[in-house]
């Protein structure tokens, strides 16, 4: 079978030509192209001016280009749509796309959405609506990180006990991907309660939206698993430290590294098993930063979609991620300890500043991301 593919919210073209310097719809673009099933047929973008130059880089004929997402649906009709916006619209648009009639699947951005209403609802709406809805959560196909997880499941360090990760920049952009991995370290179980607190005196804004500088959040799953993480985007008096690595396996019987932090020739992979003196450098393919990534995610829910199987990037097990991280921000909030389902519709660290509970120091107009 053949699927027409669309993207929407192109983003801009570099000055460097060259694939790393690209906007995520050139990575998602380009891991289409790799699919023999997929033809990147269109796009749409308010700004006209990118997507003529997405539509040159792609080769997209000259009538298929849009700023008008909902008639580039109604003129194109794309099986698939990758939907490369910043996250205040990801519900909205997912949500349109959903009710469209016309699209099969969606490939979405991470984080999912800027409230925790919006998240749910983009979720339901594609339950509803038989549409597979899939969040770039990409790091998952490293294959130091699908090595860590056989190590795991083969026994290697015991019964998993708890899960640590620390992340650059928040809990809520890169977050997104450490929560993921906790999860898909251990098996996608809920989470059954969360205890944050978090640090917002200089303003962070990524793609429109608010990251909290530092946080500290423990949380417990419902089989008993315990997770800790940190995140810090301020560079210095960082609680990150306390994990100093992407994340951590702590198992009854040993320990297993992801991303160890420290000298730069310290493995992507090591594992140190109860009464080994030393950690044991463990061979991958690669580590955990590589765009090709995003092709191997783009391929998995491609073939899934053609399967009729759920993908591991599916929405549920995105909104179980994204559960924890605004579980953390209410928690904050709230000053305690929050009891998971989290029974929230907004966004707790917007409401806070909103409500002047926080007010961080405004960012410098040209440090702000567009």
């Amino acid at each position: 079978m053949s699927y027409r593919v669309a993207v929407i919210g192109t983003g801009t073209e570099p000055d460097n030509p060259g694939r790393d310097g690209y906007a995520m719809a050139y990575h998602h673009a380009a891991g289409y192209e790799k699919v023999d099933e997929c033809d990147l047929v269109a796009c749409a973008d308010i700004v006209r001016e990118n997507a003529e130059a997405f539509a040159d880089e792609f080769e997209i004929d000259d009538g298929n280009v849009f700023e008008d997402y909902n008639e580039m649906l109604e003129t194109v009709e794309p099986e698939i749509v990758s939907l490369c916006v910043p996250p205040a619209i990801h519900d909205t648009i997912a949500i349109d796309c959903i009710r469209s009639g016309v699209v099969d699947a969606i490939h979405c951005e991470k984080p999912m959405a800027d409230s925790y209403g919006g998240a749910r609802m983009m979720t339901q709406e594609a339950s509803r609506h038989d549409v597979q809805l899939t969040f770039n959560h990409q790091r998952r196909f490293s294959d130091a990180v699908r090595t860590a997880k056989e190590l795991l499941d083969d026994g290697e360090i015991g019964d998993l006990e708890r899960i640590e990760f620390s992340a650059p920049v928040g809990i809520f952009d890169y977050g997104s991907h450490s929560f993921d991995l906790c999860n898909y370290f251990n098996d996608e179980v809920s989470g059954s309660w969360a205890l944050g607190q978090i640090d917002y005196s200089e303003e962070n804004i990524l793609f429109g939206s608010h990251n909290e500088n530092q946080a500290v959040v423990l949380w417990e799953y419902e089989n008993g698993v315990n997770g800790l993480g940190t995140s810090d985007s301020l560079g210095e008096n960082s609680p990150t430290g306390a994990v100093e690595c992407h994340n951590r396996l702590i198992g009854t019987d040993g320990t297993i590294e992801v991303g160890p932090a420290g000298e730069e020739d310290l493995p992507a992979l090591r594992i140190r098993r109860a009464g080994d003196e030393e950690w044991e450098a463990v061979e991958t393919e690669d580590g955990l930063h590589s765009w090709e990534f995003v092709d191997r995610a783009i391929a998995e829910n491609v073939r899934c979609l053609e399967a009729g199987e759920e993908p591991e990037l599916g929405a549920e097990n995105a909104l179980n991620a994204t559960e924890l991280i605004f579980a953390t921000w209410e928690s904050a909030r709230q000053r305690g300890r929050v009891d998971l389902p989290l029974d929230i519709d907004d966004n707790p660290l917007e409401s806070m500043i909103e409500s002047g509970a926080l007010a961080p120091e405004p960012m410098e107009p040209e440090a702000e991301d567009e």
